[in-house]
């Protein structure tokens, strides 16, 4: 009897599908991806709501947001070992499965911090799912269709966030949030059951691997570690609060272990010695801070306009819904267009395009309404094509194809990561540049002011006591406080997207070529 193929070069991967069970396929592995990628998006507008709903402050709701994401960034440099120990059809299935599972009770939770550890199973479950929908697509197609592969797989990508904010408003504001982790439940198994129909006698080699149990364990530690420090430094006051110092020294310790470790151990959780590539850790640098930006930028948005521009969660799920039409539009031109021009021009666009938005939201006032708020989100569509896809070209240029699910895996990581910690600064400088334009500006509010002096009579006459005056003088300086503090944060990002641009230059030129497809698969 034969014995089973040991190494990859044994296994014959099976041929690419045909006719209708390839359009299946692709259908079931997409709306998959969807639903995950729609899951980090559909609670921006909602937070309120849920903060609402479960009694805590909406800065403690951003904690749906991060700790799904820093689960879901632990999980993903797993997924190359996960699926040589079980097969990728098989993982990919059960991660399906398991992330409907998750939502349901993420629904169900009955006070923040069961749904913020139910968000943290989720995050967990779904860290396989992105990179192992790539793989099978592009197991699904011959190589000549690659590229057609991923950018019907980047379309889904690209929607999903436009579709999460409007969607989230929607239900938020006509059913109730609970229903936007309960629409999971019958895309996820449809897409398990259909890729499980076409897919499981295409399931890939398996083989038993050892688990860097050490490399993990140091890996949660310091990610999650650093994630806490981050999210709850805002309310201990930072450095004044022995929590968060101790929660920066494991945070720093952890990451130095951390890399000592994998440095030394023969078969790592994350492939370190990747970064020794100039082209590699400058196009993780640039992607990392551009997404961090991106998504913290993304989550204040809504924030300010529920809490002090009054808009309904619908509302703000509108004035961010606009954000993929040009992506939509422009995707398929730089896709077509990466391999005969050099992607660093592209990513540089992107760059511009994302420092003259939040340039235009740095001038933003109390006035502004829905049309001069929609504006900057149209063209940010711009960046949004030019962004990922270049990138990760220029990050996954000059490796060998064994390594590339390594880099794609440790990059996505490394970004996923980011946007999180991007929500948390964001989130705490605001606070911060609020309470000081609040003293600042509450200074003016004197016996001796005129101004004052007159609204203050003005609201007495309407019938305000003295008090209920004070209060709305007060509400109005708030409001005026969180705009200014928004604009701060828009204007410095806009800076340091323009920083960036230099950073992408310090690459060596990447011509795409073949390896558009493995670049593009590790564009998301």
């Amino acid at each position: 009897m034969a014995s089973a193929p040991t190494s990859a070069s044994d296994f014959l991967p099976p041929p690419p599908l045909t006719g209708s069970a390839r359009l299946w396929g692709t259908l079931a592995l997409s709306a998959a991806t969807f639903m995950n990628v729609l899951d980090t998006s559909i609670a921006n507008v909602s937070l309120p709501a849920i903060a609402g709903d479960l009694g805590v402050s909406p800065n403690q709701g951003t904690w749906v947001i991060t700790s799904f994401g820093v689960a879901n960034a632990i999980a993903v440099p797993l997924t190359g070992w996960l699926s040589q120990r079980f097969g990728q059809v098989r993982l990919f299935t059960a991660s399906i499965l398991l992330f409907v599972l998750t939502s349901w009770l993420c629904g169900l939770a009955p006070n923040m911090t069961t749904l913020i550890f139910f968000r943290v199973l989720q995050g967990l479950v779904a860290g396989p799912m992105i990179p192992l929908s790539q793989a099978l697509l592009l197991s699904s197609y011959p190589k000549a269709l690659a590229g057609l592969a991923m950018a019907l797989w980047s379309m889904t990508t690209l929607v999903a966030p436009v579709m999460g904010p409007l969607l989230g408003g929607w239900i938020t504001d006509n059913i109730s949030w609970p229903w936007i982790f309960y629409i999971n439940i019958p895309v996820g198994f449809g897409a398990a059951f259909i890729t499980w129909s076409i897919f499981h006698k295409r399931e890939s080699q398996t083989r038993k691997l050892p688990i860097d149990s050490i490399g993990l364990a140091l890996l949660v530690i310091w990610v999650g570690a650093l994630q806490i420090m981050l999210d709850k430094g805002k309310e201990l006051d930072w450095f004044h609060s022995g929590e968060v110092i101790a929660l920066g020294i494991v945070a720093l310790v952890g990451l130095i272990a951390f890399v000592i470790w994998e440095l030394t151990e023969e078969h790592p959780v994350v492939d370190l010695s990747l970064f020794k590539k100039r082209n590699f850790w400058a196009g993780v640098l640039a992607l990392s801070v551009g997404y961090g930006l991106f998504f913290g930028n993304v989550v204040l948005l809504p924030l300010w306009l529920q809490q002090y521009m009054g808009y309904t969660a619908t509302q703000a799920g509108m004035v961010l819904a606009p954000v993929g039409l040009m992506a939509l539009l422009l995707s398929p031109l730089v896709g077509k267009n990466i391999g005969k021009a050099d992607p660093r021009h592209f990513a540089a666009v992107a760059f511009a395009v994302f420092a003259l938005v939040l340039w235009m939201r740095s001038n933003f006032n109390t006035q502004a309404d829905m049309a001069t708020i929609l504006i900057p989100t149209l063209i940010q569509g711009v960046a949004m094509a030019c962004f990922f896809i270049p990138l990760m070209t220029i990050t996954l240029s000059g490796l060998s194809h064994d390594k590339i699910p390594a880099a794609s895996g440790l990059s996505n990581f490394v970004r996923i990561t980011a946007g999180s910690f991007g929500t948390s600064i964001a989130t705490t400088i605001w606070q911060d540049r609020a309470a000081m334009h609040h003293a600042q500006l509450s200074e003016f509010v004197n016996p001796g002011s005129p101004a004052a002096n007159s609204a203050l009579s003005g609201l007495a006459s309407a019938g305000l006591t003295p008090d209920q005056a004070l209060g709305t003088i007060n509400r109005l300086v708030d409001q005026q406080a969180y705009m200014l503090a928004a604009n701060d944060v828009f204007y410095v990002s806009a800076l340091i997207f323009l920083l960036l641009i230099p950073l992408v230059y310090l690459t060596r030129p990447a011509q795409a070529g073949a390896g558009s497809a493995d670049a593009a698969a590790g564009a998301h």
